[in-house]
């Protein structure tokens, strides 16, 4: 087991040194095969709890209904956090920052030993974390960044949200289209997967001449983005993309194209973009009804739990910030390997 952390270590360390300044870094990140667990140092050797002692974790979440990303975020997080695993976890969810502030404040009170976070926005968080270290609480991030001083949390296991944008963006550049009118529809803002997934777009309006079409919010939610497809159709605008940064958003657009008659898919009048991987839509993919789908991995539980036993059996954390692996699937090369081996 310390060899492969050791490796892990070895690369983390080298996509640390090619990263630009910023809270996502961009560059090729390890791969998170059970074999590649964080960077961390264990002084004692093995990854198991040297004591009977049950350890107390809080978890604050997003809406595990949000999306199918969320659902399986969730139950992976249930799944580790067990007594059977030597753990005492209570859940709490928030679709805002004051409902997770609040949350966490109690789980400070209540005396967690870690209080482990997904954020819903990335800012203000400062406050709190500083009085979950003050009480000699740990903070570990997990799937969202957030706009913090790293001294006060101690790791930080998240998707390049930035990444999975460019890589997506990347993939439409290629498609070489004769125009671009494209409608964005984005998800719950302030966000880092909003921040990063409509960044590399917006970045690509601009240079490239794109036309957005519209641009709005769904809140990761189907009915929300089928409204707002429904809105452009009804106004006669013309389109040939839907750049949707969840697959249920990507859903819901879809269902107004079929709605109104409008062909989607491989050689069709519109290309469908979306993010997450669900099983379902990488699915549609390879059923060409959609184009592009971003994959976002939900699978952190076994980093986290890998970074608390180094804790506890007295191991440092070499690397505050440990990126998954992630790839963009295109309808034209999926495989039914893929969709089983990837999709959620």
């Amino acid at each position: 087991m310390k060899k492969k952390l050791m490796a892990a270590l070895m690369v983390a360390t080298m996509v640390m040194g090619l990263t630009a300044c910023g809270n996502q870094p961009a560059a090729n990140t390890p791969s998170t095969t059970p074999e590649n667990k964080p960077s961390t140092e264990n002084s004692a050797g093995d990854n198991q709890n040297t004591t009977d002692k049950m350890i107390k974790v809080g978890i604050i979440n997003n809406n595990p209904n949000e999306s199918g990303y969320r659902t399986a975020n969730d139950k992976d997080l249930k799944a580790m956090f067990t007594e059977e695993n030597g753990y005492e976890a209570s859940f709490a969810y928030g679709e805002k920052n004051e409902e997770q502030v609040s949350a966490a404040q109690k789980m400070i009170q209540d005396g967690v030993d870690y209080l482990l976070l997904s954020a819903a926005d990335t800012a203000g968080w400062d406050s709190v974390l500083k009085d979950a270290q003050d009480a000699g609480i740990r903070v570990i991030l997990f799937d969202r960044t957030i706009n913090a001083d790293p001294s006060l949390y101690e790791a930080s296991i998240v998707s390049d949200m930035n990444k999975e944008g460019e890589t997506a963006v990347n993939w439409l550049k290629k498609q070489g289209l004769s125009e671009y009118k494209i409608i964005h529809i984005q998800g719950q803002m302030g966000t880092a997967a909003q921040q990063g997934r409509s960044a590399a777009l917006d970045a690509a309006v601009k240079d490239e001449g794109w036309t957005l079409v519209n641009q709005q919010t769904a809140n990761w939610n189907a009915d929300q983005a089928q409204q707002i497809v429904q809105s452009v159709i009804d106004a006669g605008e013309k389109f040939n993309v839907i750049y949707a940064e969840n697959d249920d958003m990507a859903r819901g657009a879809v269902a107004a194209l079929d709605k109104a008659g409008i062909s989607h898919g491989v050689g069709k009048d519109v290309i469908i973009m979306g993010f997450d991987c669900n099983k379902w839509a990488l699915q549609e993919l390879f059923d060409k009804n959609w184009n592009y789908d971003g994959q976002c991995n939900p699978f952190q539980s076994s980093y986290i739990d890998d970074i608390i036993k180094t804790i506890e059996s007295g191991g440092t954390i070499s690397e505050k910030t440990i990126i998954m692996e992630e790839k963009g699937f295109d309808a034209n090369e999926i495989t039914k390997d893929d969709i089983e081996k990837y999709g959620i």
